[in-house]
């Protein structure tokens, strides 16, 4: 790995950092072989279709992402530290040259800690910053616990709507021919999430289990499949499922079984001493251990140009 370092105006710097094509060869396998099931190929069992196929089909470029995320993480920890900056941002990533048998080679864009010459501070008054806790910061921590323990109940007496779960079978034409990867059976669906092109979930909102129904959509001009952009298609599904998210009730059993805490009463206390902890000012050291807290959740997975 070689790294080049250009200080930028307004505190921030640019590393450049190439990776040898060896290892950004390797994290491309082994992209494939983490994702190799989601590939639908005619001729394979799922799963089974070999790289070159997969490649020929969905193009080139289909693992580059989480190859790309892999050698950020192994890569950008080092550069980072052997820059010799005091980082005290995220990284904005920017990938340069991306190239299978190539250097990988991306750039990360930082603020870093400024150079302050202290001027005359005794005597100055400072106003203390509160760190008060409202009601809305302690519901919405209980938000967050009631979501993670949610269960998935089955719908069987409405249509579909907004923020189900749905079960579905579908088979997609273009120009009225099916095409690779447009045909998907039992594909568990969350309504609102996105997931789909266009505005493809939006129109099974009102179906319910069992109906057949078609879905017209149009696909993006930014979509993988150079022959599918800006192509309308049309989707035959078939709403085999439909289930709803159940929150658990607020209550004292609640917050036993997801704190250490008896009593629902208990667990708000906890939490807002917790929030509390959070609203408050970090000092200076805690600030410049940024650098090296940014890659245990890597901000750069969804940030890549």
């Amino acid at each position: 790995m070689s790294l080049q370092v250009e200080k930028l105006e307004k505190n921030t710097a640019k590393l450049t950092i190439e990776v040898p094509a060896e290892k950004f060869d390797a994290a491309v396998k082994n992209a494939y072989q983490k994702n190799k099931g989601r590939f639908n190929i005619p001729g394979f069992r799922k799963g089974k279709a070999p790289f070159e196929m997969i490649k020929k089909m969905y193009g080139a470029g289909v693992f580059y992402e989480d190859a790309v995320n892999e050698v950020l993480d192994e890569t950008y920890p080092d550069a980072a530290k052997e820059s010799g900056l005091e980082i005290v941002s995220r990284p904005e990533i920017g990938v340069e040259q991306i190239e299978e048998g190539k250097n990988l080679i991306y750039t990360a864009v930082v603020a870093v800690k400024p150079e302050v010459t202290l001027g005359e501070y005794k005597g100055v008054e400072v106003q203390r910053v509160k760190s008060d806790v409202t009601d809305a910061d302690i519901e919405a921590e209980l938000k967050i616990a009631q979501e993670k323990n949610s269960r998935l109940i089955t719908v069987e007496d409405r249509g579909v709507e907004n923020g189900d779960q749905v079960t579905i079978d579908f088979d997609g034409y273009v120009d009225g021919k099916q095409f690779d990867g447009g045909k998907g059976e039992d594909y568990p669906l969350t309504i609102g999430s996105h997931t789909f092109i266009d505005n493809f979930e939006e129109q099974l909102i009102g179906k319910k289990t069992g109906e057949e129904c078609e879905v017209n959509v149009t696909f993006p001009a930014e979509y993988h499949v150079e022959e599918l952009k800006n192509k309308p298609a049309l989707f035959k599904v078939t709403v085999k499922e439909i289930q709803r998210k159940e929150l658990p009730e607020l209550n004292d059993e609640f917050a036993s079984e997801v704190s250490d805490f008896d009593t629902l009463e208990e667990y708000k206390k906890d939490i807002a001493e917790k929030v509390k902890k959070e609203k408050r000012p970090r000092p200076e050291k805690t600030r410049t251990g940024l650098s090296t807290r940014l890659w245990r959740t890597p901000p750069w997975r969804s940030r890549i140009r």
